[in-house]
Formats: structure tokens, sequence, C-alpha cells
């Protein structure tokens, strides 16, 4: 498994989209297996799974990413990636799960320079 999060000030919706459509781009087996959008108040909160197939890992892996915003504060953002070891009891080869997150991460980062 592995995590990466940061915080991001862009309208909540654009990124969310932005970040969907980027993901799905980036893997011609990526998929969204589903999606939960919610609001409490000021909060809003959504979730995105996607899947992949991992070539280096000759495996699946799947990416959940959460984007939180509370209020007109910054969106924060949380990928976590897993399912990508072959091992019973122990990770090995996680290659794809790390392949997986560095996408998110491009993305990511592309946004957040755009908006400078």
């Amino acid at each position: 498994m592995a995590k990466y999060e940061t915080e991001i000030n862009m309208d909540f919706d654009k990124l969310v989209q932005r970040v969907s459509d980027e993901i799905y781009k980036g893997s011609i087996s990526a998929s969204i297996e589903d999606a939960s959008d919610f609001t409490d108040g000021d909060a809003r909160c959504s979730v995105r799974v996607f899947e992949r197939y991992s070539n280096a890992g000759k495996n699946r892996v799947s990416m959940n990413v959460t984007f939180f915003q509370n209020g007109d504060g910054p969106v924060h953002v949380s990928g976590i990636t897993s399912g990508g070891s072959q091992a019973v009891f122990f990770k090995v080869n996680t290659w794809g799960e790390d392949s997986f997150l560095y996408r998110l991460k491009e993305v990511l980062h592309q946004i957040g320079m755009q908006k400078r």
C-alpha cells in the first residue's frame, strides 16, 4: 500500500473531474470502479475508486482518491493504492501500486503548477 496526500486551492468540482479524467486517460486499462459524493453543511467529500492492470506487476491494482473541502478552504486530496502484491502473507512486488500513485502525483503537480 502506498499513500500520497496534499492540499490544492482550486474549485472542488473542477478538481475532482480533472483528476478523474487524467487518471482515466493515463492508462489504457484504467477504469473508475465506483464513486461517492456527499456534503454536510459547508463540508464536501468525494471518493473515487480507480482500478488498472499493472504490466510491471502482472496484476490489477486499485487506487482510492478522496477529496475533502470544508467551506472555502483548500481541497484536501488523499490517494491510497492497494492490491499490487503477489505474495500470500506479506507484500512483494508493489511496483504497480507505486506507479499508479505516481500518476496521481503527476496530475496534482501539473494542476498545482498551473494555478501559480
